[in-house]
């Protein structure tokens, strides 16, 4: 991978009919790096995820990813290539099990064989042993959201791409997370990339931040950087914030 990127996004714009959601964006992630972005609500974030992941195809600019272009390949081969990512809704899964939920995760790269020890090992370092049997459409937030992180880790990703997976979660909820995320990190040497509106998520458990408004890149830092610019803070509050 050229310069240990394990992510490169290059001139990257995405249009809805007239819409531009993602405008001319660039920015690289380094391997074992654990980064995220933010922006106000339409600042182009989730359409940013979706174009990196396959779901979308850009107007124009490419996706690299682990030195090849994946900009037009689909999803579930991005998947097998070693990208996996969560989502903010996880309907799809209601009516599974919670191992099931997670073994579709595992099916993606493993034989029917295999899979059980990936499930059973990934229910372990998400501590949802006590869950498993249960009903996905029975559960909490905060237990969904670490069945959403344990069906991507099934995959096992090189990159984790996280979507909003702090919101609707109360600080103890959180930190919880948190703490799973830094082992995610640490102890698999998988990189993460955080789409995420929490801040104290976001200050807490990233290195760098990239900052979209209205589709565009505005600024890019280290986490005490991010929160004194002047561009951010009036994305965020206003001109009158930073008179």
């Amino acid at each position: 991978m050229q310069n240990n990127f394990i992510l490169q996004v290059e001139n990257i714009t995405k249009k809805f009919g007239n819409l531009v959601a993602v405008n001319n964006v660039s920015l690289n992630v380094v391997q074992g790096e654990i980064v995220g972005l933010i922006g106000p609500n339409g600042a182009g974030k989730t359409t940013l995820f979706n174009v990196i992941s396959g779901l979308f195809p850009p107007e124009r600019g490419r996706v690299i990813f682990k030195g090849k272009d994946v900009t037009r390949v689909v999803p579930h081969v991005i998947c097998k290539m070693g990208m996996s990512r969560t989502f903010q809704v996880t309907r799809a899964f209601a009516s599974m099990s919670v191992e099931d939920a997670i073994r579709v995760g595992a099916y993606n790269r493993h034989t029917n064989k295999e899979t059980l020890e990936i499930v059973n090992e990934v229910i372990q370092f998400c501590d949802l042993g006590k869950l498993r049997r249960r009903k996905c459409a029975d559960l909490g937030l905060a237990a969904l959201r670490r069945v959403e992180l344990a069906r991507a880790l099934a995959t096992e990703p090189d990159l984790l791409l996280l979507d909003e997976a702090g919101a609707g979660l109360n600080p103890s909820e959180l930190g919880n997370l948190m703490d799973i995320l830094k082992e995610v990190n640490r102890e698999k040497g998988i990189t993460l990339f955080v789409v995420e509106h929490v801040m104290q998520m976001v200050m807490g458990l990233c290195q760098r931040i990239f900052v979209l408004d209205a589709g565009e890149l505005i600024a890019t830092g280290a986490p005490e950087e991010i929160s004194q610019n002047p561009r951010v803070i009036e994305a965020y509050l206003g001109k009158r914030a930073i008179r």
